[in-house]
């Protein structure tokens, strides 16, 4: 297999998430100047589900008119409006308007629905153009994917996003006790926002590689041209260019090959569905109550080292696969209420001493097991045909959505969980 075109693959996936991660480590600048103030997230996680209408609408297309859909075109589009988005948003993430006599920042918000209707719109797009090569190359998407969120965590560290000191409110006549103090970003918005575009630009260009490429059409998956030709012999010479799951068949199997039943085939959307509804909605609405209340080092420590373990596991998972990805339901039920736990208890969690390593490594293998078990429900559905891709992309989307719908009114209506002090993580007595 080329390196190359593992370095395509890989840039390709990391374009797929790339925007919507990085405004999102991006806010602690972007909120102080913006008029919706720390309103602003909860306005960003509207958009983002709204912005689902893309998956849908291609979706949709796949079932009711199938081969009618130019994948590649429709990535061709959305990574350039995507690219164009970046860009304008680095000179205008700043601009307000009035809107009802208040101002707003209609075109932050306007730029980051394109932007998220970009990301989205990934999920069931990228997936399926996936299976026109090799089976290997599956894994090195997931990787990128992985590093979507990486990447812009890693500048934001750079920059300085978040970081804070403890000074003596005494000596600033601002109370007593210790006050968190915000320090000034090493470069600005509009730089990072150049970067995003830069990264979602050479995502573009390894698409066109990829489709262009000598070497990368060489590693084009064979399997596909056998399917074609027994679908040749079978169908009378009415051949179809897509290939679509059987939905019945004398074994009661689901997709193409007749490998799974339809319990099967429930149980693997489910499960797919429940791990993103956790990493995409669950665990980012309360990582920062769960571990910012052991102090700013634990959390981002926490944030960090599981981005890392999300493409360390997709590596892993080139080398150690498993067609069973159970156990990873099993294990996500064990681990969560560990890191559920510590955040309704806000302010006061249980004693640093005993609970910090532990919170540390419970939220490193949990956001690794999913990314474990993610990558290889891609792998299983891979084999089953294109249209299995198109409905894991779905459902990739649907658990995000059902995931971060459940957690908005949690969070932001009924107050179950309570912001901790960074800069005091004892409990009063």
């Amino acid at each position: 297999m080329s390196l190359v075109v593992h370095a395509l693959v890989c840039l390709l996936g990391t374009g797929s998430w790339v925007a919507i991660n990085g405004m999102w480590v991006e806010l602690p600048l972007i909120v102080p100047s913006a008029p919706e103030g720390w309103f602003l997230p909860s306005c960003l996680t509207v958009i983002t589900q709204l912005a689902n209408v893309g998956p849908l609408a291609v979706t949709l297309v796949h079932r009711f008119l199938p081969g009618r859909l130019s994948e590649v075109g429709v990535i061709y589009a959305i990574l350039s409006l995507g690219s164009l988005a970046c860009l304008l948003l680095a000179f205008f993430w700043g601009e307000t308007s009035v809107v009802g006599s208040s101002p707003r920042s209609v075109a932050l918000l306007s730029l980051f629905f394109l932007l998220a209707l970009v990301d989205c719109t990934s999920s069931v797009t990228f997936l399926p153009y996936m299976q026109r090569l090799r089976a290997p190359y599956l894994s090195t998407y997931f990787v990128g994917e992985g590093l979507s969120g990486l990447l812009p965590g890693l500048v934001a560290l750079g920059q300085g996003v978040g970081t804070l000191r403890c000074v003596n409110g005494s000596q600033q006549g601002n109370g007593t006790g210790l006050r968190a103090e915000y320090q000034p970003a090493r470069f600005s918005a509009t730089a990072f926002f150049l970067f995003l575009c830069a990264m979602t630009a050479c995502c573009l260009a390894s698409f066109l590689l990829l489709n262009h490429l000598p070497a990368a059409r060489r590693e084009q998956a064979k399997e596909k041209y056998r399917v074609r030709v027994q679908m040749e012999v079978a169908g009378g010479g009415r051949a179809t260019v897509e290939e679509r799951p059987r939905l019945s068949d004398p074994a009661g199997s689901l997709f193409g090959s007749g490998t799974y039943s339809w319990p099967q085939v429930a149980y693997i959307f489910g499960l797919l569905g429940w791990v993103n509804a956790l990493t995409n909605g669950v665990l980012p609405a309360v990582q920062s109550y769960s571990c910012l209340p052991y102090g700013n080092t634990t959390y981002h420590l926490s944030a960090t080292l599981a981005a890392l373990a999300n493409p360390l596991a997709c590596l892993l998972g080139m080398y150690l696969p498993s067609s069973e990805p159970a156990f990873g339901g099993l294990e996500t039920l064990c681990l969560h209420p560990l890191l559920i736990d510590g955040a309704p208890r806000g302010p006061w969690p249980p004693p640093a001493d005993a609970w910090l390593p532990l919170q540390i490594l419970c939220w490193v293998l949990f956001v690794g097991l999913l990314s474990y078990v993610k990558l290889m429900i891609g792998v299983v559905l891979r084999d089953e045909g294109h249209s299995a891709l198109v409905w894991c992309g779905a459902m990739v989307q649907l658990g995000s959505m059902v995931g971060a719908l459940l957690m908005f009114p949690l969070v932001n209506v009924y107050n179950l969980f309570h912001s901790g002090d960074p800069c005091n993580t004892s409990c009063p007595v």
